[in-house]
């Protein structure tokens, strides 16, 4: 029975989909003006673990996961570089699918852009102006006043009056309320802008994902995740502005990451400890990045560090080690139950990543103890142990490959192992030894066996 911890009533339930065997599940995406950090890395990762995992138990799940392409931040560096706002969102578009290939990340079933819902979002403005929810300030700009929802800060547990008496705003003259919030803003010099029944302008960020997700998965749909910072204001906007028009509940379930740290600190530009996919993946192999993201319970807070990315590869060497050199299984002489069914049971409980991994470990430790006694035994542990790990989008890579990593001197390594096994033939040992430190100055590491060479890893 899966269970997950819904955000908005801070427990965990009993999922119950709207529709039998389908789910509807929207994340929030990127605002495409820069390179995408190690935050956004952890929202990619574990949600496409939890689609994995969802689609392997029979789910019929539809993915949607937004873009957000105009935005302040996007026209701020457009006018920087001197170019249009469409080839900076492009150029990192085009980056971030990049970045998921690297990480194994499965596409979205569905990516709308914000402007390319435009009609969507007037339409939607529309309503809530119709139902007394939004105004049209004297500056021309339209807010939504967070007074008329009743339920306002139900998602983040926050009384709207003791946010008034907690927190010092300084009222915009436009503005009825401190935290009334835009869903227009009408035009400014170099800004792009689009035509509207109030005038040329642009949509605020929060109408956008309650305008793509309801025309995409209907105005009440099953899950909706994001970032930990999402909670409040951006989600809490969108549940506001979605039932003010609706009148019907947005959201079942409100999924939310923990917060990523490096090194016990904020991630922050201004620290200079700030971290792209980019720049983690020049040094670390992007499995052993996407086991780093999975081994924490998605809830729970992440540190990175150094460290913590090379343990990770150390425990996926592990695993793979288990399965090298397997040979192809002829029967099924084990019950993978003792196993999958705990695994099951793992994940169906809130996705515990954790508990599923310890259980692989189990498996793979099987394996070695079967290898000296029944090799076909460990050929069907091998593949129970990469079906389970297939559902996390895990142990997809030949185990070779991976342990050999990414290595840009493959024909030195392999031209020094063939010159150190003709000196093994002609047993002269001194250069063999001289050639096996050479490789391990380069971090190889050989294992030598009765027919000779043929297997290396990365140290």
């Amino acid at each position: 029975m899966l269970t997950i911890y819904n955000s908005q009533t801070r427990k965990k339930e009993l999922f119950k989909p709207i529709n039998e065997g389908k789910i509807t599940m929207y994340v929030c995406g990127m605002t495409v003006y820069d390179f995408c950090h190690l935050g956004h890395a952890r929202v990619m990762v574990n949600f496409d673990m939890i689609t994995r995992y969802l689609r392997s138990r029979g789910y019929d799940l539809t993915y949607v996961r937004n873009i957000t392409d105009i935005d302040d931040k996007i026209i701020a560096r457009a006018n920087e570089n001197h170019e249009r706002f469409e080839e900076v969102t492009e150029r990192f578009i085009k980056a971030m699918h990049e970045d998921e290939r690297q990480l194994g990340i499965l596409p979205p079933d569905s990516e709308p852009r914000a402007t390319q819902h435009l009609d969507d979002i007037l339409a939607l403005i529309q309503a809530l102006i119709d139902k007394g929810f939004a105004y049209v300030a004297e500056n021309g700009d339209i807010y939504y006043q967070v007074n008329k929802f009743d339920k306002y800060g139900k998602l983040s547990n926050q009384n709207l009056e003791m946010l008034h008496s907690g927190v010092r705003i300084e009222v915009e003259n436009a503005k009825r309320d401190p935290f009334d919030f835009v869903l227009w803003k009408m035009a400014k010099p170099n800004e792009p802008s689009w035509p509207s029944p109030w005038g040329p302008g642009r949509p605020g960020w929060h109408i956008e994902c309650s305008a793509m997700s309801m025309k995409a998965l209907g105005q009440t749909f099953d899950i909706h995740g994001g970032g930990p910072d999402l909670i409040f204001p951006h989600h809490e906007n969108e549940m506001a502005q979605s039932e003010g028009a609706t009148g019907k509940p947005f959201v079942n379930y409100w999924m939310h990451l923990g917060a990523v740290e490096v090194d016990k600190k904020k991630m922050s530009k201004s620290l200079g400890n700030f971290f792209t996919i980019r720049d983690i993946l020049k040094n670390h192999h992007p499995e052993a990045v996407r086991y780093f993201l999975l081994a924490s319970h998605y809830r729970s807070p992440l540190n990175y560090t150094e460290e913590a990315l090379n343990e990770a590869y150390a425990a996926l060497e592990r695993l793979y080690l288990s399965l090298r050199d397997l040979p192809k299984a002829i029967s099924e002489e084990i019950d993978p139950n003792q196993y999958e069914q705990r695994f099951i049971d793992a994940m169906d409980d809130d996705f515990n990543t954790p508990i599923a991994f310890s259980i692989l470990f189990e498996i793979s430790r099987e394996i070695n103890k079967c290898r000296e006694h029944s090799l076909d035994k460990a050929a069907q542990l091998g593949l129970l142990l990469k079906r389970l790990a297939s559902t996390m989008g895990m142990l997809q890579t030949n185990p070779n490959t991976f342990l050999q990593g990414i290595h840009d001197q493959v024909d030195k390594i392999a031209a020094l192992i063939s010159l150190r096994e003709k000196a093994r033939l002609e047993k002269n040992w001194m250069l063999s030894d001289e050639l096996r430190n050479r490789l391990h100055e380069l971090g190889i590491e050989l294992e030598d066996k009765p027919d000779g060479t043929t297997v290396w890893r990365r140290q």
